[in-house]
Formats: C-alpha cells, sequence, structure tokens
C-alpha cells in the first residue's frame, strides 16, 4: 500500500450532532410533516371509518326504550314519629335509593316475577327458547348481567325525581320490566319501614304493661293514704320551709319522670336496634338521631355483590382457583366490616340509653332522700302529697307513650308514601336509532385518531435517513449536493432513450435540475478547500445501489465541462458498469493496467460526446481485487494520472461490502459519501462513517441522493423557478427501476 494522504481533514465548521439534536420549537411542523408523508395511512382509516360508520348505522338494532320516573322524598314529617329525625342528606338519600333500584336483589325479584330468564324477547333470540332456572348460578348471573346492561338510572338534577330507562328489542316487555321494577321497588320500601316500625311498638307494648301496673299501685297507695288521713282532697298549706321541700320535690319528680321517659326511649331504641334483622336495621338507623349514618348499606350492596361474583367465579372456575379464593376472601372481608360496622351503630344506640340510666337512677335516688326528709316533716301529709304526685306523672307518663304507641302504626303506613309514582312506563311507540351522522363522525374521528397513531408509528419504525439534518446528526458531515430523484417509470421513457442514458443526465438534460444539482455538487467539493482543491475524489456508499457510479459519472462530466482534463477511474472491479453507460469496450481497463498488460495511455478511452473526459474502466474481474487495488502499481497510476490530469474520479466498490474503497480512501485527496433517500438506514451510515474517519480518510461530505423533491420534507426545496431551466416532470434523470435493473446498471 502506498503512502497515506498527507492532507489533514478539514475541521468542521458546525457540530452537527449538536445542531440535529438541539430542541426546536418546530414540534408541530414536524407533525405536520410526519401527517403528510404518511397522508395514505390516514386516508386509507378514514376510509375504513367511513365504510364501518356506514355499515353501522344501517345495521343498527332496532330497541326500544321505556322510562318511568318516580319521586322520592327523604322522609315524612308528622306528629306521630316515635323521635324527632334530623334533616337528611337529599343527595346521599337519592343516591342510596338510586343504588338500591338496581340492586341484585330488587333485580332477581323482578326477573323472577316475569320469568325473564325463558322471555326470548329479553335474551334477544327469536322462538321458542329452553327453560331455565334463576336457581342455576349462571343462569341467574347472565339474566342479572343483561338487565343491568340495558337497565339506566339517573337523578334528575336539584329534584327528587328518579328517572328509570329501560331498552329492549320488545317495546311491551321494555315497558312491563319498568313498572314491575317500581312496584317492587315501593313494595320493599314498604315492608322495610313497617318492620322497623312494628320492632318499635313490640317492645313499648311490652314497656307499657310495666308502667300500667306501677301507675295502678302508685294509685293504691294514694288512696290508701286518703282513708288514713279521713279526708279525700285535703287541702296542704305548708311554712316556707315546706314550700321550699315541696318546690324541690316537684323539681326532682319532673326531672325523675323526663330521666324515665328518655331512658324508656333510648332502651326502646337500643333494644329494637339489638333484636332487629339486617333487612329492618336501615329504618331503625333513621329514625335513631345519636347515631351517626355509616357505609353499612353500601357495604351490604358490595357483599351482595361479591357474593354473586364468587358463585359465578365458583361455578366457572372451581373452588380451588385463586381468583375463587381471592372473590372468597374478598367476600369474608366485607362479612367482617359489616358486623363490625353493626356492632358500632350498636354501640353508639346503648351509649344514650347508658346515659340516660344513669340520669334516672341519680335523679330517683335524689328524690328519694328528699322523701325520707319530707316525710320527716309533714308524715303522712307529705306522704299523700308525694303519693299523688307520683301517681300522676306515673299517668301523664302512661298516657304519652301509649298516644305513641298508637302513632307507630300509623308511622308505618304513612312512611310507606314517601315515593310516588310521577310516571308510568309507557309503551314505546318506535324504535330509538342513533343518528346515522352522529355513528358516522364518531368512527371518522377514531378511524382518524388511529390514522395519525400509525402514522407515526410507522415513522418511528422506519429507519432509513431522509432528512439533510438527519443525516448530518448522524455522519456529522456537510451536505454537499441534493441529487433529484425522477418519478418516471421504466414505460414512462423518452422515445429512443435508455435507463443508462437516463442515468446520464448532465448530457442528455443539461438544463434539468438534475445537472444542476451536480453543478452544485462540483462548487461544492472544488470550494471545500480553496487553497488546495482535491485533484483525486473517490466516489463510495455504505451498500451498493445507493448511486455512487450515478454521481461519479455525472461529475465527471460536469468537471470535464469546465475545459479541465478529467480522468473517470471505475476501482469496482468487482461489478464494473461505467464502461456500459458511456457504450465503450470494458475488455481492457484498470485490471490490465495493474496487472502489466498494458499502459495508461493504452487503457484509456475517450468519451466522443465529452471532449476532456477519458475513461478507464474496470476491464476483466481479477480473482482477487482487494490485492491488487492495494498494490503500489495502483499507487502509482494515480500520481501518474495526477501529473497528465486536472481531476482524477474514482468510483469504488461500497465501503461496508469489501475493504476496496477503504484502501482507495487512503490514496486520494477526498472522498464523498453517497447516501440513497430513504433507503440507507442510520445504523449502516454510521458505520461507513465511523470506518471512514477510523481509516484516516478525509471526507468532504455526503451527497444525499435520489431525493423525491415532492415530497413533503424537500417542499419548495427547489421552488426557485427563476433559476432553474426545466421542469423535473419533464425534463428528468433517474427512473423508478427494480433494485435488478439498477444494479444490472452498475447504480
Amino acid at each position: 500500500m502506498g503512502p497515506q494522504n498527507p492532507q489533514q481533514p478539514l475541521p468542521p465548521t458546525t457540530d452537527y450532532r449538536a445542531a440535529a439534536s438541539a430542541p426546536t420549537d418546530a414540534s408541530l411542523s414536524e407533525a405536520i410533516l410526519v401527517l403528510r408523508k404518511r397522508r395514505w395511512v390516514l386516508l386509507i382509516a378514514i376510509a375504513v371509518g367511513l365504510a364501518y360508520g356506514m355499515y353501522r348505522s344501517v345495521s343498527q338494532p332496532r330497541l326500544y326504550i321505556a322510562t318511568g320516573r318516580i319521586e322520592v322524598r327523604s322522609g315524612s314529617s308528622n306528629e306521630y314519629r316515635l323521635t324527632t329525625v334530623g334533616a337528611t342528606d337529599t343527595s346521599s338519600h337519592l343516591n342510596t335509593q338510586s343504588s338500591i333500584l338496581t340492586s341484585e336483589t330488587l333485580l332477581l325479584t323482578v326477573a323472577r316475577e316475569l320469568n325473564l330468564n325463558n322471555e326470548p324477547a329479553f335474551l334477544g333470540v327469536r322462538g321458542p327458547v329452553p327453560v331455565t332456572s334463576l336457581d342455576t348460578p349462571m343462569i341467574r348471573q347472565a339474566t342479572l348481567g343483561r338487565l343491568k346492561a340495558n337497565l339506566t338510572v339517573s337523578i334528575v338534577a336539584r329534584t327528587n325525581l328518579i328517572t328509570i330507562n329501560y331498552r329492549s328489542l320488545d317495546p311491551h316487555l321494555s315497558a312491563n320490566i319498568i313498572n314491575t321494577l317500581i312496584k317492587d321497588y315501593i313494595q320493599r320500601s314498604y315492608q322495610t319501614r313497617f318492620n322497623s316500625a312494628q320492632h318499635a311498638s313490640q317492645w313499648l307494648t311490652g314497656q307499657l304493661d310495666d308502667l300500667k301496673q306501677q301507675v295502678e299501685t302508685s294509685q293504691e297507695q294514694l288512696l290508701e293514704l286518703q282513708r288514713r288521713l279521713g279526708s279525700v282532697g285535703v287541702s296542704i298549706d305548708p311554712t316556707h320551709s315546706q314550700s321550699e321541700i315541696t318546690s324541690l320535690i316537684d323539681s326532682l319528680t319532673k326531672a325523675a319522670g323526663d330521666a324515665r321517659i328518655n331512658r324508656i326511649i333510648a332502651e326502646s331504641r337500643y333494644r329494637a336496634l339489638a333484636q332487629a334483622d339486617p333487612a329492618s336495621m336501615e329504618g331503625l338507623i333513621d329514625a335513631t338521631p345519636s347515631i351517626q349514618p355509616g357505609p353499612l348499606n353500601s357495604l351490604r350492596s358490595e357483599l351482595a355483590t361479591a357474593r354473586a361474583h364468587y358463585a359465578e367465579l365458583t361455578s366457572q372456575l372451581g373452588p380451588n382457583h385463586p381468583q375463587v379464593k381471592a372473590a372468597k376472601a374478598q367476600m369474608d372481608e366485607l362479612a367482617t366490616e359489616i358486623n363490625t360496622e353493626q356492632g358500632r351503630l350498636l354501640n353508639q344506640a346503648k351509649q344514650p340509653y347508658l346515659a340516660a340510666k344513669a340520669t334516672e337512677q341519680q335523679t330517683q335516688a335524689a328524690l328519694e332522700a328528699q322523701k325520707a326528709d319530707a316525710y320527716k316533716l309533714r308524715d303522712e301529709l307529705v306522704e299523700y302529697t308525694l303519693r299523688q304526685r307520683e301517681f300522676e306523672s306515673g299517668r301523664q307518663l302512661y298516657d304519652s307513650l301509649l298516644q305513641r304507641l298508637r302513632a307507630a302504626g300509623i308511622q308505618a303506613g304513612l312512611e310507606s308514601l314517601e315515593i310516588d309514582v310521577v310516571d308510568q312506563a309507557l309503551i314505546p311507540a318506535a324504535p330509538t336509532l342513533q343518528s346515522a351522522t352522529t355513528i358516522i363522525i364518531v368512527t371518522l374521528l377514531f378511524s382518524l385518531f388511529g390514522g395519525i397513531v400509525i402514522a407515526f408509528l410507522l415513522e418511528s419504525l422506519d429507519t432509513g435517513l431522509r432528512t439533510i439534518a438527519e443525516v448530518e446528526g448522524i455522519t456529522e458531515l456537510p451536505a454537499l449536493a441534493i441529487i433529484p430523484r425522477s418519478r418516471r417509470t421504466v414505460s414512462e421513457l423518452p422515445a429512443g432513450m435508455s435507463v443508462t442514458q437516463l442515468n446520464m443526465g448532465v448530457l442528455t438534460m443539461p438544463k434539468s435540475q438534475f445537472a444542476e444539482a451536480f453543478r452544485s455538487l462540483r462548487t461544492s467539493i472544488l470550494l471545500a478547500d480553496t487553497a488546495h482543491p482535491p485533484r483525486t475524489i473517490l466516489f463510495t456508499s455504505a451498500t451498493p445501489s445507493e448511486g455512487k457510479t450515478t454521481c461519479s459519472t455525472n461529475l465527471s462530466c460536469i468537471l470535464a465541462q469546465r475545459e479541465t482534463r478529467v480522468l473517470l477511474i471505475d476501482a469496482d472491479l468487482r461489478r464494473p458498469s461505467i464502461h456500459h453507460r458511456f457504450g465503450l469496450n470494458g475488455k481492457v481497463g484498470l485490471s490490465s493496467l495493474l496487472s502489466g498488460a498494458t499502459s495508461l495511455e493504452e487503457a484509456v478511452q475517450q468519451v466522443a460526446d465529452v471532449p476532456n473526459l477519458d475513461i478507464l474502466a474496470s476491464g476483466p474481474v481479477p480473482p482477487f481485487p482487494t490485492e491488487m487495488l492495494s498494490s503500489e502499481g495502483m499507487q502509482h497510476l494515480i500520481e501518474n494520472a495526477k501529473t497528465k490530469y486536472t481531476h482524477v474520479v474514482i468510483d469504488s466498490p461500497p465501503i461496508l461490502s469489501v475493504t476496496d474503497g477503504v484502501i482507495l480512501g487512503r490514496q486520494t485527496d477526498t472522498a464523498v459519501l453517497v447516501i440513497r433517500h430513504g433507503k440507507s438506514s442510520k445504523q449502516v451510515v454510521r458505520r461507513a462513517r465511523d470506518l471512514l474517519v477510523r481509516s484516516g480518510i478525509r471526507v468532504t461530505g455526503f451527497v444525499l441522493n435520489a431525493v423525491d423533491i415532492n415530497s413533503p420534507e424537500y417542499y419548495g426545496y427547489y421552488g426557485y423557478s427563476g433559476y432553474s431551466y426545466a421542469n423535473l416532470d419533464s425534463d428528468t434523470w433517474e427512473t423508478a427501476a427494480t433494485p435488478k435493473k439498477r444494479q444490472e446498471e452498475g447504480e
């Protein structure tokens, strides 16, 4: 191998990697650019969405929606309540009732009453169906699932109204399900509140019997004292001290009576709540102001859902499946939480009872102590007065509780009137169809979004280099020229023009944009080092079929047009093609010269159309091309050619395929890396650039070849129509031939 090229690479004037990776405010324009590039994806997505939307609009099922409306008041206000209930949160109450309307217990009642699991219209089938039972877990869950899926319960804003909708293929079934659901819901509410009042009434009845016995005993004792005093209705005129004692006794007697009433009511609430079944606790909780409502109802609803889910999983997966065990654990946890919550509520009800009981005991003890003092002062007269007042207090207490007990039955009936049916569900007259325009618009929006996602996904998967900024960022080299690509196919070639002639565009179409691009390339190379313009220029690429031969041949013609002598050497000994392009003899050339079979003057061939251009073809294919190119004869050839020619252009093989390009690059003044637009990948180009740098080859820059200037990335790049000679569509250079055809033409 000859000595290394003494010229040093030019220092880069721009940090292309930093420039390519620098943040920019053009993200929106870049996104628009991607969408323009992938517009065919968007068009296909829109077409698919439009077709699907039209199909959905004409094939949608004819569903009938029945609507019912009820009014749910938060509670009745009447004088017969056992206690005064605080104001209920209307929003929370309506949400609770809405959840009850969609509860599985209530829906299962409706399903059983209407035999929905055996109703063809409900199941969405035509003709008879096999008889099934709701006792089967799978059938039960499927029926409840279909009911829930087609049932809609919504609260009308700023009102106490709840709207219930159900959609079905049968209009009669839609209305029937709504009306049955409302009826069963009202019946459930009535039964729940009636049971709550009944529990309270039963316990109060037992308390009244004890109180009645106490009143009768007090009355007998009063009559006995009257007989002992020998008078009935004796007028008492006590002294000042006696008046104070009597007044104190009156206060204590009243306090003891009030404490007893409070204790009886608190105890009735506590015992009623303690003895109530879970279904009746809701009414008792609402009637007990000392109890802070908790998540008991929601926990029960969750437990019912969890039990149904557990039953469904058990029937599907078996009891030992991990999901079934997890569902069982969740169900046990909810049951524990419900027991804890019930205990908490019961404890809250017990505290007022214990406090009232303690107050009763304290006031009664104080009263008894005061009685003892009064007995000492007034003996039987005071005792008579006390017995009389005790009798009157007991009788008043008895009458008050008796009146409340009678009101409990009335209250149970009044509470059931908290729900009013505003609108019964009527049979729908026509099906409810979704607007075809709405369906098409929605599907178009979704398809457009999907097309955008696919477009950006394809862009991210595309590893081909398409813009100058991308190549500069990868190679850290300047762009010397952009060579446009023809949009013509082989069948569109002008009459009498071959693919080979078309690739020699600077000769066949000297005023085309293609020829102008090579004039720009000539200027970039010669001005890369104005002090020492390169005389030997190597054209190479990373992989085959990137256009290095096209670039080397056309640049040679452009250089020769400056009336300087140019020698074009075809150093691609494995796949020679330059002699085909110029129509020359390929039997004698570089391999013949290096083997000593001929001299430079004998091997060189002249091009008739380009007077200053000489061609050194590759010659016969040698057995060992690399050894021949690395010989001293090759170095002597280049040095000899420099004495006879102003410029020597060498077309070398791809550097990643064989080492010939690296060997030749170390013997030339500069190298130009040819990169094909959209074909060369980032990894391959980076490897080629690193190989050139590691080999100490001076690289002037890169040529981006076969660029579609009508693509969005280069929109307006050749827009200076006042300076161009021709339109690319009418005067072009390269064909969209197959890769095999390009290789045959030596591209």
